[in-house]
């Protein structure tokens, strides 16, 4: 990116400092000091900035010099992940910093937590500062509060799940063949009652992976079981006392599905607490590090998050050099990677019955 003259684009056309000023009735400098968060202002005079700034769409450029000089791009971009910390997270944004370096291109990153407020707030301070691109891995419902930098020329991404409600470019996972694979994989090691512990249900991938368990069972002829689903759980600790609960149950089943990362930590904590992770099968969605290296070692679902960054990281850099065009969704593969944990029978239980 950098100097490439087929990424630049300038400013032209973004309402400025003065307009909104002209709007509020009031000078640069008052606008100055409300938009950056100084006191002096009184608050008729406030409200009535930021009732200009709502009106014009206003958007602060704290890169406004940079562009001034150069004319040019800011050659940098956003990423917007759930959590970094979270290890599909974290090489998914690796993934987006190897393709981006090459073009000496900035990476900004952020951590939404799940939260639609704090997602909002994010984006806008990317937008600011005036990024060239977004790539968004989405939390909240609505991303139509983009479409203004979206016509201003932000290109955006969206990563590991689609946005509903704005037209952009995505890449997924094979969500539902993953998961339908992970169930058939159980079905075929003679399991017939096998739990499910699912992500928050208004996430596209956890609704996805649903959807996926749901359709092996019915091609295998079984209904579900709603004594075996536990939906709209995160974290680890939530994931291991819902499995604590399944097993403890009269109908408790001879293998779980987890279908996420943080869940299938969970679960099997909840089974070495029990001395069952070589009793009951147990398949992950999402692979997780070491889980190779414990004993059973834990089946999962691999999905590709190198492939998913990278291929974002293109897509976005494409947008940015060529904005035209419909909006391209890519879904990447996934693969059964078979450890132990999930190949074990129903009859493996230490003998205790199961219904």
């Amino acid at each position: 990116m950098g100097n490439d003259p087929s990424v630049s684009r300038t400013g032209g056309g973004h309402p400025t400092m003065r307009d909104v000023a002209a709007l509020a009735g009031v000078g640069v400098m008052t606008v100055s000091r409300v938009v950056n968060g100084r006191g002096g202002v009184g608050p008729e005079r406030a409200a009535r900035v930021r009732q200009a700034i709502e009106k014009l769409n206003y958007r602060h450029n704290v890169t406004a010099r940079h562009l001034r000089l150069t004319g040019q791009s800011t050659a940098t971009i956003g990423v917007l992940l759930e959590d970094v910390a979270n290890p599909f997270a974290a090489e998914l944004l690796r993934a987006v910093e190897n393709v981006m370096s090459k073009q000496g291109c900035l990476v900004l990153c952020a951590s939404s937590d799940r939260d639609a407020a704090r997602e909002k707030a994010l984006l806008s301070a990317f937008c600011a500062r005036r990024v060239d691109g977004l790539i968004i891995v989405p939390s909240g419902p609505d991303h139509r509060y983009l479409l203004p930098e979206v016509r201003r020329g932000t290109q955006v991404v969206f990563a590991d799940r689609p946005a509903t409600t704005v037209a952009a470019d995505a890449v997924v996972s094979d969500n539902l063949g993953g998961a339908r694979l992970a169930v058939t994989h159980l079905l075929a090691g003679g399991h017939t009652r096998i739990g499910f512990l699912s992500d928050l249900r208004q996430i596209y991938t956890a609704a996805e992976r649903y959807r996926g368990y749901t359709e092996a069972l019915g091609a295998a002829g079984i209904e579900p079981d709603e004594r075996l689903i536990r939906r709209d759980i995160h974290s680890a600790g939530s994931a291991e006392r819902a499995t604590l609960e399944l097993l403890a149950s009269p109908a408790a089943p001879t293998a779980i599905f987890t279908a996420q990362n943080l869940l299938t930590v969970g679960a099997r904590m909840a089974l070495r607490s029990m001395g069952a992770e070589r009793a009951i099968a147990h398949v992950g969605f999402d692979d997780i590090p070491l889980a190779e290296l414990v004993d059973p070692g834990i089946t999962v679902i691999a999905q590709d998050p190198p492939a998913l960054g990278t291929l974002a990281a293109q897509m976005l850099l494409q947008r940015i050099r060529d904005p035209e065009g419909a909006p391209e969704a890519v879904e990447v593969p996934t693969r059964l990677l078979t450890r132990g944990s999930g190949e074990i029978p129903p009859s493996g239980h230490d003998g205790h019955r199961r219904g």
